[in-house]
């Protein structure tokens, strides 16, 4: 049989495989990524002596984040920036990870997400150490932040944080000081 991306990812459910997961990678790299998730469903296929159903796979993750496994779901959501932008990490690094989610939640059920089950597969199957975040620059992906002032000095608020203070839905007060951030602009004019 001819293996193609839809034959690789199809569903494997009580033997029998299931309708495949639509993906069409729009980029060599999503590609490769695509072919190293199936490479590490092989390996650790192999290790166990089992079959292990295929994850759901997207790239529409924003944010800092490399990656995220959706456990109840068997889904993995990749950042396709920091895909661009570190493409060999992440075949060899966020793929592993990310798997190792999902099949910890298969292989033991509700475990620690970085507990000690999770890091003996990546390290048993994998070979990798159990690192549970990436080192990657992540300026190309970083929100937007807001200067705000207590008698410390500046703190930056996230987009959604400014967007509470501006809708009067939140307060914020330094971890420092206690006072009540303001508005850097409001804070000088209030002196």
């Amino acid at each position: 049989m001819k293996k193609t991306l839809a034959n690789l990812f199809s569903t494997r459910l009580n033997g029998r495989v299931a309708a495949p997961v639509a993906l069409k990678a729009e980029t060599s790299a999503q590609a490769e990524l695509l072919s190293a998730i199936e490479a590490c469903y092989l390996k650790a296929e192999n290790c166990f002596s089992r079959s292990f159903p295929r994850p759901e796979i997207n790239f529409k993750l924003r944010g800092k984040s490399a990656g995220t496994a959706h456990l109840a779901l068997n889904k993995l959501r990749f950042n396709p920036v920091l895909l661009e932008e570190n493409q060999q990490a992440f075949v060899d690094e966020v793929v592993p990870h990310e798997i190792c989610h999902l099949l910890c939640h298969q292989l033991f059920g509700k475990v620690r997400p970085h507990g000690k089950e999770w890091q003996s597969l990546m390290q048993g199957v994998y070979g990798l150490s159990a690192n549970t975040t990436h080192s990657f620059d992540t300026q190309s992906v970083a929100g937007k932040y807001f200067d705000y002032q207590c008698h410390c000095g500046l703190v930056k608020l996230s987009l959604r944080r400014h967007n509470k203070v501006l809708r009067r839905q939140s307060e914020y007060q330094c971890r420092r000081c206690q006072q009540r951030l303001k508005p850097a602009a409001r804070a000088e004019q209030d002196k």
